[in-house]
């Protein structure tokens, strides 16, 4: 059973920084591409940053804030969130895919995804 456990939300200033882990179970890290996704109040979840065979892509709205790292030992993926703003204020997810395309992963196909874990929340204000 696939599972997704994230943790390292919490409150935090305009301009300051976060790292969220995810640590998945139940699938290979060899043979997935790992994602993180948010979800803001009153909005639909969206796909903020990938990373697959073909590398990372990241959303417009965080290039250059945002990096999403993935540590083999221990079975954790990152996401180093910098320069936060308010509207980066979202729970946050992972997921994995099989890694069969490039880019990030489009909602219709990953609202169909399996294993969504609880999240974790980051809100950005002073």
């Amino acid at each position: 059973q696939v599972r997704f456990v994230e943790s390292g939300g919490g409150l935090v200033q305009p301009g300051g920084s976060l790292r969220l882990s995810c640590v998945p179970s139940g699938i290979n890290f060899e043979n997935y591409a790992l994602g993180w996704y948010r979800q803001a109040p009153g909005k639909e979840r969206e796909a903020v940053a990938r990373l697959g065979a073909s590398g990372a892509a990241y959303a417009d709205s965080v290039k250059g804030r945002f990096t999403i790292s993935i540590d083999n030992v221990k079975n954790t993926v990152y996401l180093q969130m910098n320069s936060l703003k308010p509207e980066d204020t979202a729970v946050y997810f992972c997921n994995a895919d099989p890694n069969l395309m490039e880019g990030l992963i489009i909602p219709a196909v990953f609202r169909h995804f399996e294993g969504w874990g609880r999240g974790t929340q980051v809100t950005v204000s002073s």
